[in-house]
């Protein structure tokens, strides 16, 4: 990959919940409860959390890919460990102000991570997607889906509001009024709403969607990892920035770019009519 050597590598996430592997320059991150529909667990969450901390500095990872095993992509909350318990939390012996701080840095080690990680992000979508779930697929960069795949934000059929930043995500991708609509009424949506929303890039078949995404995600590993870091920042910022500080951090990026041995290397395989050869530096 560009940038890191290509090495193949299995990740120790702690927990059979999730298992991540690298190859080929991308990170695989599998949700592995398929007997709950991939529904979060406390191991699963903080095995996400140390294999997203690998890979934001990990030189051998240009992309990260983030899936669910046994054709579902993720659940969300683990409802029925909940009613088991007698409410989400129920079973807990952190206060109030602890759990609450506890949620917070779970999602913004995790979703916030997705959003902010300085390389590109994709979740691939076997199947269903539902409350917390479609909230972390949202927080990456892209969304490729089969197209049996469901989309629900879920929440208000087991009165929650929401969490892991899917309003946010939301709101921003296909605007406030239809978010709000998904999240009062939380309708199921299939794969062809989904893609004319925004809500996924593209549809695949059931038995081709993890070849594809796996496509996209080498094809941004081997590209200009430089390029992709300092337009991922620009990209995030202007979902909220003012529009000259957006042009004046273009223009920082723009021109540090220029200087990059990958901005050479493809102004010289344009003119010798060639695919560059990207190092990420």
């Amino acid at each position: 990959m560009a940038g890191g050597s290509m090495s193949n590598r299995t990740f120790d996430t702690g927990t059979e919940d999730i298992k991540t592997e690298v190859a080929e320059g991308v990170m695989t991150i599998t949700l592995n409860r398929p007997e709950r529909r991939n529904a979060m667990s406390d191991a699963m969450l903080k095995g996400l959390v140390a294999s997203l901390d690998d890979a934001e500095t990990a030189t051998d990872v240009g992309a990260v890919l983030l899936t669910g095993a046994g054709g579902a992509f993720c659940a969300g909350g683990d409802v029925k460990g909940m009613a088991e318990a007698g409410g989400e939390g129920g079973d807990s012996a952190l206060q109030y102000d602890a759990r609450v701080h506890l949620q917070r840095r779970n999602q913004r080690d995790t979703a916030g991570k997705l959003y902010e990680l300085p390389k590109p992000t994709i979740a691939a979508l076997p199947g269903p997607a539902a409350g917390a779930g479609l909230s972390i697929a949202l927080s990456c960069d892209l969304r490729y889906a089969s197209s049996n795949a469901i989309l629900t934000t879920a929440f208000a059929r087991v009165g929650f509001s929401g969490d892991y930043g899917g309003t946010y995500f939301m709101s921003r991708l296909i605007g406030s009024a239809k978010a709000r609509e998904l999240y009062f009424l939380s309708e199921k949506v299939d794969m062809a709403e989904a893609e004319r929303l925004g809500l996924v890039n593209g549809v695949f078949s059931e038995e081709s969607l993890q070849e594809e995404a796996t496509l996209v995600a080498k094809k941004l590993a081997e590209g200009p990892t430089v390029a992709y870091r300092y337009m991922k920042e620009n990209l995030n910022r202007a979902v909220n920035g003012e529009m000259g500080e957006c042009l004046d951090m273009e223009a920082a990026h723009h021109i540090h770019c220029g200087q990059t041995d990958d901005h050479k290397e493809a102004a010289q395989a344009f003119v010798d009519k060639r695919e560059p050869i990207f190092k990420g530096r």
